[in-house]
């Protein structure tokens, strides 16, 4: 009865919001498709070729869009960095957070921008150069690796790693070594994204730190982006 009642006009109308719907559908699924097909290709090379992230990606590892996705305030909030804290930006690559932790903490905080690659600190390092950031004093650059770090024992309020501990070849001797620089009571934050081809799962992150000797302080976010904070006994 409806169909008799529709005039030719509706009848057109309907036909083209279909397939334009239709359309919609068919270019979400070839983008997902193309997405799920880059994430397991960069996973297998990444199973046969594990090594930090190159420093010919940081200009898009430090990009707005990045930031989009993966919000700094979040990062921020989820890690637990508090305005007065000394801080580590463990594998803080081009510095896509290093700026906004600096800020949180304030002028009576520190930020020690730690990465293994000196190209990548370099990056960073011009970045602090330019005139809009002059005003931020309270970050240090250090060239080490996660698994000997160059400071003190008990020196950190927090170490926080964004998209970096699966990167790292000896997890164990890079806890090891975040345990013996925190201090009592001191926090870790590990922050995973899914689109990042080393992505674990959160209960696999979980395991990783308490089999390490950190007690669970809290599991934030979702499938997409978590955090998981440990605290140091």
């Amino acid at each position: 009865m409806l169909w008799i009642l529709l005039t030719p006009a509706d009848i057109n109308y309907n036909e083209s919001t279909w397939v334009l719907k239709m359309t919609a559908v068919k270019i979400v699924l070839i983008v997902l498709g193309a997405m799920l097909g880059w994430q397991v290709l960069v996973r297998l090379i990444r199973r046969l070729h594990h090594a930090p992230a190159p420093a010919f990606i940081g200009r898009g590892l430090d990009s707005d869009l990045r930031r989009w996705m993966q919000p700094a305030d979040k990062i921020i909030e989820r890690s637990g960095i508090k305005p007065g804290m000394t801080v580590m930006d463990l594998g803080c690559g081009s510095g896509a957070f290093t700026l906004s932790v600096a800020q949180a903490v304030g002028e009576q905080g520190r930020v020690y921008a730690v990465d293994i690659q000196p190209a990548m600190l370099r990056q960073l390092e011009r970045k602090l150069a330019r005139p809009e950031n002059e005003s931020i004093r309270n970050i240090e650059l250090t060239q080490a690796s996660a698994g000997a770090l160059p400071f003190p024992d008990a020196s950190f309020d927090l170490v926080y790693m964004v998209t970096v501990l699966q990167e790292i070849p000896d997890k164990g001797q890079a806890l090891r070594e975040i345990t013996r620089v925190l201090r009592p009571g001191g926090l870790l934050a590990v922050s995973e994204f899914l689109p990042d081809p080393d992505y674990p799962r959160r209960s696999t992150t979980i395991k990783i730190g308490e089999r390490h000797g950190f007690i669970l302080d809290a599991a934030l976010g979702n499938l997409w982006n978590y955090t998981v904070r440990f605290r140091k006994p």
